[in-house]
């Protein structure tokens, strides 16, 4: 069932009527109507799909399935009734600005430098484009940033013309068209022509302004980030906001914001330094003051105590720090943490006890899992007994 599509003959038309074709459930239990005329753009060509209501009714989604335009609802419809579509403007202008921006952006990179778009997406609050190159610098980005904007401000027209394969030849085509036939180019003219089916202004000065936010690498290409139109204030917004924030959290002004966070940073990490050094003492001072307190078996010394809320990196470090003080010695540490039990077992080199059996032993006692060797071995499971429990199972499997 062939719809026509409106948004084609009028991309600002936000209100029209239409009749109800064919009413459907598809395989997810979505109910879809199809109509003899829609203003609503489906989800295409980088473009999301428009929103907004029939009869009142949300339209969630648009689809174009086996050339059927679907709009998804949130009620139902009879077929031949006739239903008023209202789109979402402002969705709709912003796509506008953006598919139109990337437009310009693509072009200006392809104009100035020979950078070819390979892929375009657009996403709710940000915009990519992915660039055949392996490296972007600075000056390349913001050169191209600049002439985009010089010719939003020149406020070029925006065509769009329907054209058979024969007449491509007459178009110095940004790239090669996906269809063979109904082509439809938009064009910037003596500046951009290109295949596309979606939605655009009619001229580049509604686009608003161009801002190249970041880029990144993927695999062989680049990933510019950018946004059009309304997005720009927003970004604007959001960020001076965040450092106004800074500002006043870092007490420093904006010009000086990098270097003062340069210097907390290094100050951190100083303090990081000291931190660890001091926990590595304390836990050399815990050491020798368990192996002070251990008890005398008839073959080696018995470490065992009770933690609560303990890293478990540091439990390891304190075991391994006492066995190195005493070769017939063994060490049984038990931690407990708001949702699971825990345990780390070592021994010296002068006993023979495994301490990954050991613990195999008693995992199961706490649906556990762990591993390791005959000299340390570590593991956790759910707290299903008392820590004091688990220790004396270790004991008694000693």
């Amino acid at each position: 069932m062939q719809t026509e599509k409106l948004y084609y003959q009028d991309q600002y038309l936000g209100r029209f009527t239409a009749h109800i074709l064919n009413a459907q459930i598809d395989e997810k239990g979505r109910f879809y109507v199809i109509l003899d005329q829609t203003a609503f753009y489906p989800t295409g060509g980088g473009q999301p799909h428009d929103t907004g209501t029939l009869n009142d009714m949300e339209v969630i989604d648009v689809e174009e399935i086996n050339g059927e335009i679907r709009h998804y609802i949130s009620g139902s419809m009879e077929v031949g009734s006739e239903c008023v579509g209202e789109i979402h403007w402002e969705r709709r202008m912003d796509h506008m600005q953006q598919h139109a921006g990337q437009h310009i952006l693509s072009a200006a990179f392809e104009e100035e430098f020979g950078y070819k778009t390979v892929s375009f997406h657009m996403g709710k609050e940000l915009c990519s484009i992915d660039i055949a190159i392996e490296n972007l610098t600075e000056e390349e980005a913001y050169e191209v940033e600049k002439i985009a904007n010089i010719i939003i401000i020149e406020n070029h027209p925006i065509e769009t013309r329907w054209v058979n394969q024969e007449e491509l030849s007459n178009y110095k085509l940004r790239k090669e068209v996906s269809v063979s036939e109904n082509i439809r180019l938009v064009i910037i003219p003596d500046f951009d022509y290109n295949g596309c089916g979606g939605t655009h202004p009619i001229a580049t000065g509604q686009v608003g302004s161009i801002e190249i936010l970041h880029w990144e690498k993927q695999k062989n290409h680049v990933r510019v980030f950018f946004v059009c139109g309304r997005r720009v204030r927003t970004q604007l917004h959001k960020k001076h906001k965040v450092i106004q924030n800074l500002s006043a959290l870092l007490s420093s002004p904006q010009e000086q914001l990098v270097e003062t966070s340069k210097r907390i940073l290094e100050g951190t990490k100083q303090l990081e330094k000291i931190i660890t050094h001091l926990k590595q003492q304390l836990i050399e001072y815990e050491a020798e003051s368990l192996t002070a307190q251990s008890e005398r078996k008839q073959q080696y010394k018995l470490i065992k105590e009770v933690f609560v809320n303990r890293p478990i990196a540091e439990l390891q470090q304190l075991a391994k720090n006492i066995t190195s003080k005493s070769d017939m010695i063994i060490v049984l540490l038990v931690n407990e943490t708001d949702e699971k039990l825990q345990l780390v077992c070592g021994r010296g080199k002068g006993t023979s006890v495994s301490m990954n059996q050991l613990i195999k032993q008693v995992l199961p006692t706490i649906n556990g899992k762990g591993g390791g060797n005959d000299v340390i071995a570590q593991g956790g499971g759910e707290k299903l007994i008392h820590p004091d429990e688990l220790m004396n199972r270790l004991v008694e499997a000693i």
